[in-house]
């Protein structure tokens, strides 16, 4: 996907997750901030379809290798809690 905006990424999250996540300013924008912050993404301003001026963030090389290790982490927890949950034979 190329750079979003704020609120364009709250409603991508809320589209992929079919409506179970919905985030808002309050939400958003400061976790964009930390993220900013860490070198992860990056924001420059740019003008919206709607002709409003706004900050649009994009992954850096820094982000996608911290969400390639958060995937991974991820992968190892949710195999873990699958053979917790799985029935015993």
């Amino acid at each position: 996907m190329g750079p979003l905006h704020g609120y364009g990424i709250a409603r991508r999250i809320e589209q992929v997750s079919d409506n179970q996540l919905s985030l808002n300013q309050g939400t958003i924008y400061p976790a964009l901030l930390r993220l900013e912050q860490r070198g992860w993404i990056k924001a420059d301003w740019g003008v919206t379809s709607t002709k409003r001026r706004a900050k649009f963030y994009k992954l850096t090389r820094s982000g996608l290798k911290q969400m390639a290790h958060e995937e991974e982490n991820w992968e190892r927890i949710a195999g873990t809690m699958a053979r917790f949950l799985a029935p015993s034979n």
